[in-house]
């Protein structure tokens, strides 16, 4: 789990685009960890997780510790949603083009208790898609098989199954961490223009993180999933060496590929990323990467 701190900065789907109210359960997937569900579609990722309080002032103000909601944040209630809720938006800016935002509701579900259901961005909400994913989770509208098991032997990975070595296991949803061996992420879109939005806004967001830096990148062509394509190909390395992962994995270098590209019938973001110790094979790439993509020669 040490390596995952630093490889999930390369790896979280980020962006947020308008939508189509039809089709999302065709590109979602989750994953139950504990008490929180963790799910993605079309690059976003969001959470839900119930508490037994009622939804009362003062039971509210527990659960609201828990997503460090304070005093100051504004609380409204959002009328267009079908439940009793208290909606709270937090941003904060990250570049002059590019702002991290928080969307939580805190809403009294049918069991009269708090469910929270949170989205991440770094665009602008959209309130429909907020809405209709949260009536799907709170009506009980999912189908099992979005829901991926915690263990992993296998992964539905853009409409195929990909057989995995007993020492995978999700950092994430859509992420898989395979220790000494590659970590992917991935994460299934309406559209092209969707998909390449991602895959720019993790690249920029990626080259932000204090402590790292860019050693080269360059495009690079290569097969994904049988279809020719381009990646970016980026090397990072990391100044001081104080984080934990980076002293724990051995590593000096972490080098990660983004690209996003139509597989099937899906439109797919993909990061790729090893550190420069693991495990290649004779094509340079670890086990991971290469049961996806291979480097045009």
């Amino acid at each position: 789990m040490l390596k995952s701190s630093i490889l999930l900065l390369l790896l979280m789907p980020l962006v947020a685009l308008s939508q189509n109210k039809d089709d999302y359960i065709k590109r979602l997937k989750a994953v139950n960890n504990r008490s929180v569900t963790y799910y993605n579609v079309d690059g976003i990722d969001f959470t839900s997780q119930t508490f037994t309080n009622s939804f009362t002032d003062k039971d509210l103000k527990f659960v609201y510790r828990k997503y460090s909601i304070t005093n100051e944040d504004q609380k409204l209630k959002d009328s267009d949603l079908a439940y009793n809720n208290i909606h709270i938006t937090k941003s904060k800016k990250i570049t002059d083009s590019l702002n991290a935002i928080s969307s939580y509701y805190f809403i009294e579900d049918k069991q009269k208790m708090i469910t929270v259901i949170c989205f991440s961005y770094f665009d602008n909400p959209s309130q429909d898609f907020e809405h209709e994913l949260i009536a799907l989770i709170l009506e009980d509208k999912i189908p099992m098989n979005v829901f991926e098991n915690n263990r992993i032997d296998s992964i539905d990975f853009a409409g195929r199954k990909i057989q995995l070595s007993n020492s995978c296991y999700w950092t994430n949803v859509n992420t898989v961490q395979c220790p000494y061996l590659g970590e992917m992420n991935w994460s299934l879109h309406k559209n092209l223009a969707s998909a390449n939005k991602t895959i720019q806004t993790q690249l920029a967001v990626t080259g932000l993180k204090k402590g790292l830096k860019i050693i080269s990148k360059e495009e690079v062509k290569v097969l994904f999933e049988n279809t020719p394509t381009t990646a970016i190909k980026v090397v990072y390395g990391f100044t001081g060496l104080t984080n934990l992962a980076v002293k724990t994995s051995g590593g000096k270098s972490l080098i990660a590929y983004y690209l996003a590209d139509k597989v099937r019938e899906n439109y797919v973001s993909c990061v790729m990323s090893f550190w420069d110790n693991d495990k290649t094979l004779d094509n340079g790439l670890p086990p991971l990467l290469d049961k996806v993509m291979q480097l045009s020669k």
